[in-house]
């Protein structure tokens, strides 16, 4: 592996380690600078296609449900039509007749690189304690989640650990554990071709990935005190292995109809935003909700037993 590769991955680790523990507007804005780097590569893959997106208003809108997400993220559901509303309007009225592939590219935009994005922002930000008091929804969650899944670390004053913070710490844990997994068991052992999208990747780097998110879930699990562990942390585990795989996929199969290796190079030896941040689109949504409805419902079913 390339020494620019590995130097990269770990300042890429570390800075995205400082985000998530100071929480608050450092993450937020820390995060809505890789939504917008991200955005600029997808709508770079879009134009290459020959495809005229509505870029601007996108990355404005989609910058603002990332701001409502940290102040009230109850409002970003409703936010998100009235976001595309706004980017087909914008399309209406432009000089040249705007086609269907513009019109949906743009709203892909928006979903994938904006609305998806946000419910890390929910998780790490909405569900901090002090925001879980001031909204309305944040109290009905507050509600909803068992005291027991909170952890009780020694490693610092556990009232200023949120289920927020802890719940996706586990989950970049086993994002990152999938990828590399699949990374090194793909590169030296894998035989079986995986998928035509990306020849690369191989039948048993990516069992090998699913498998190592299931084991860091399942340790996971069991640290932080969650109902019915192992198997809460093993199902939360498989969901995040198998959606990372899927994102990644996901990308591989955009870059590859826009005649692109790699969808930049702002990163040495991993190409650029979306190449290193693909697998954790789709794991947003599923993480959040396994945190916020899933697990208190196990918890509930377990206490009534």
């Amino acid at each position: 592996m390339p020494w620019s590769r590995i130097l990269s991955g770990i300042v890429a680790i570390a800075l995205a380690l400082g985000m998530i523990i100071m929480g608050g507007w450092y993450f937020t804005v820390g995060f809505g600078v890789i939504v917008y780097l991200g955005q600029l590569e997808y709508f770079q893959l879009a134009r290459a296609k020959g495809i005229a997106p509505a870029a601007k208003t996108t990355l404005a809108v989609s910058q603002g449900l990332l701001i409502t997400a940290a102040l009230a993220p109850e409002l970003v559901d409703a936010m998100f039509p009235l976001a595309g509303t706004l980017i087909c309007f914008y399309l209406l009225f432009q000089p040249k007749l705007s086609t269907i592939a513009d019109i949906a590219s743009s709203i892909l935009g928006l979903f994938y690189g904006g609305y998806l994005p946000s419910y890390w922002i929910r998780l790490r930000v909405g569900l901090d304690p002090a925001n879980l008091a001031t909204t309305g929804l944040g109290q009905a969650v507050a509600s909803n989640l068992p005291v027991n899944i909170y952890p009780s670390p020694s490693w610092t004053n556990s009232s200023h650990i949120s289920l927020g913070l802890t719940s996706l710490l586990l989950a970049f844990f086993c994002i990152w554990a999938a990828d590399i997994g699949a990374y090194f068991v793909g590169k030296f052992f894998g035989r079986t071709s995986l998928s035509h999208i990306s020849p690369k990747k191989t039948v048993e780097g990516a069992v090998f990935g699913v498998c190592g998110s299931i084991a860091v879930a399942a340790a996971g699990s069991w640290y932080l005190h969650w109902p019915g562990w192992p198997y809460t942390g093993a199902a939360f585990g498989l969901l995040i292995g198998v959606a990372s795989l899927l994102g990644d996929l996901t990308e591989s199969m955009m870059k590859r109809d826009a005649g692109v290796k790699d969808s930049g190079q702002l990163i040495p030896g991993h190409g650029g935003i979306l190449d290193r941040t693909d697998s954790y689109v789709f794991t947003a949504p599923l993480v959040y909700y396994f945190v916020t409805l899933l697990l208190p419902a196990i918890d509930s079913f377990l206490i009534n037993r």
